[in-house]
């Protein structure tokens, strides 16, 4: 259980470089991160190097710099228990909904980096190898609450261990089997080879969006849409798709990039997006109008986008990576991977970019 530091009605940002500055003891996460959401008068982030979420709160809607960890081990199953393995969730999207808080991993394989110092051999051994463990096959909710009116709040997860879930099983055994003709061939490519990768994360009612960084299919990102039922401390899929498969799948022409992370503003999906492989290249916001407003599985051309505004990234820093909506008056705030030196505060300290939202 994770209790909310106040009940205010929203946070208050005075500026457009909020600083977040996180404890001596985890100063690493200000270099990794990966999601951002905002829950009343908080910041919730995650690192993609952690088992934990973070909370950050302020005095003068400035410096974000009361934080306090929640290790996730304490609240759900994570199935890499083994220290041999890589611990990290890979957490790549939050959202808040209801008494909720919602989190996903990356689902991805990781291959290895090439090494300074290491021999030619060694290397591309290195290059060779693609690992499938750790707990970054997770979609789960904790509860913000102890309790909600009328019922016990707990938390709960998709089916799942060290190599798969619910979710990546589906996609296997989508098309009676012969697995899903867009993505199943994808999950056996590590994410940063423009394989199968999870980046954001929005929650409106029942429906539940899941962004992907890759594949991008000539040129075309994907969503996927789930929804779940509640079966004790597990989440099962329901059966939403085409012949009752448990997921819907959009597909948006974002120019040749895969989504970052997504936000819901009223009926539209905000997009964030960037490179899919492991390279520099440009960030942007984009506007999926009324996204909500249908049920069915969608094409979404390049002219129905609303390119909204480009995100400044560096070469080799300041990668964009996780994006939340703040409300009076309505914005949003951005968070960034890598960050270079102009963003640093300190070794535990960066500024995160707050943007204008042109008026609809």
């Amino acid at each position: 259980m994770i209790r909310v530091s106040n009940g205010g009605s929203g946070l208050r940002v005075n500026t457009t470089n909020p600083i977040l500055e996180f404890n001596e003891a985890q100063k690493q996460i200000a270099d990794s991160l990966s999601a951002v959401v905002v829950v009343g008068d908080d910041l919730w982030v995650a690192s993609d190097e952690t088992t934990s979420v973070e909370r950050l709160s302020s005095t003068d809607g400035v410096n974000f710099n009361s934080h306090k960890s929640f290790p996730l081990n304490d609240i759900i199953d994570l199935p890499a228990q083994d220290p041999d393995f890589d611990q990290e969730i890979d957490i790549e999207g939050l959202d808040h909904h209801g008494s909720y808080l919602w989190l996903v991993g990356s689902h991805s394989i990781k291959r290895k980096k090439v090494k300074e110092g290491e021999t030619t051999e060694k290397n591309f051994k290195r290059l060779a190898t693609a690992e499938i463990k750790g707990n970054r096959f997770l979609l789960a909710r904790v509860p913000l609450l102890e309790t909600d009116p009328g019922r016990k709040l707990k938390a709960g997860q998709l089916d799942g261990d060290i190599k798969s879930n619910a979710l990546t099983d589906a996609i296997k055994q989508a098309n009676n089997g012969k697995g899903d003709p867009h993505f199943a061939n994808f999950l056996t490519v590590p994410g940063k080879d423009n394989g199968f990768d999870i980046e954001g994360l929005a929650i409106s009612g029942e429906r539940i969006f899941i962004g992907l960084r890759g594949p991008v299919l000539r040129g075309w990102a994907g969503i996927l849409e789930v929804s779940v039922a509640e079966a004790d401390s597990r989440l099962n899929l329901r059966e939403i798709g085409p012949e009752g498969r448990p997921y819907k799948k959009h597909f948006l022409d974002l120019n040749g990039l895969g989504v970052r992370d997504i936000c819901v503003d009223e009926q539209d999906l905000l997009i964030l997006a960037g490179p899919t492989m492991n390279l520099d290249g440009p960030f942007a916001v984009y506007r999926w109008r009324e996204a909500l407003e249908s049920s069915e599985e969608q094409l979404i051309s390049s002219e129905d986008l609303e390119l909204v505004f480009a995100v400044p990234n560096g070469v080799g820093f300041d990668h964009a990576e996780g994006m939340a909506l703040v409300t009076d008056p309505k914005r949003l705030l951005i968070v960034y991977d890598s960050p270079g030196k102009e963003r640093k505060i300190s070794d535990r300290a960066v500024k995160a970019d707050v943007f204008d939202l042109p008026n609809n």
